[in-house]
């Protein structure tokens, strides 16, 4: 069998040199830091804080919202026996937490995304990525509704980052000269 010479525009690297210990993990680490600061995860991440922080919201405000009685079949919650009332409050508390956990994982992950690739294509980080990502959040969450509740969403939502962005990048006043002011 005959052997053919390589071809002359296939371009011959060196070998490189092995890495030691150090460069290999000072390498995955990079990788690691790369991975956690990309857009995706950003936006699974405020996706599940959103989920956990609006099922706890939710579980606060529910647990407070049965000073009124509850009809549970044309009959007062109260007319019913403990575990029954027990069941029915849970039950309703449960699909409260879903629901807010569900809203709240939503909003987090749409705006964290968004506000993150708008950053990465703007190649700036002020108050403006905010300001669009809220615009576009408040405006795909309120799409369904048609284009009036659209634009309602999309300011409302840009306002509120744009409030929270002031607020969060405001400069800390110097401290006072003695403590009496």
């Amino acid at each position: 069998m005959a052997s053919f010479p390589p071809l002359p525009f296939i371009p011959r690297f060196p070998p490189r040199p092995p890495m030691t210990e150090e460069e290999i993990m000072m390498r995955q680490m990079q990788y690691g830091e790369e991975f956690w600061k990309s857009c995706p995860m950003k936006g699974v991440m405020a996706g599940v804080a959103g989920f956990v922080l609006g099922g706890a919201f939710s579980l606060l405000m529910g647990s407070m919202a049965y000073d009124v009685p509850v009809g549970l079949g044309g009959r007062p919650i109260s007319d019913l026996p403990l575990k029954e009332q027990m069941r029915a409050q849970f039950k309703d508390l449960g699909g409260k937490m879903w629901g807010s956990a569900k809203s709240f994982g939503k909003i987090g992950g749409i705006f964290a995304s968004v506000e993150c690739s708008i950053e990465a294509l703007r190649a700036k980080n002020d108050i403006w990525n905010g300001i669009a990502a809220g615009c576009l959040t408040g405006g795909a969450l309120a799409i369904k509704s048609g284009p009036q509740a659209a634009l309602s969403g999309c300011a409302a939502f840009a306002a509120f980052s744009g409030a929270v962005d002031l607020y969060m990048r405001r400069e800390e006043c110097p401290p006072p000269d003695t403590d009496e002011d």
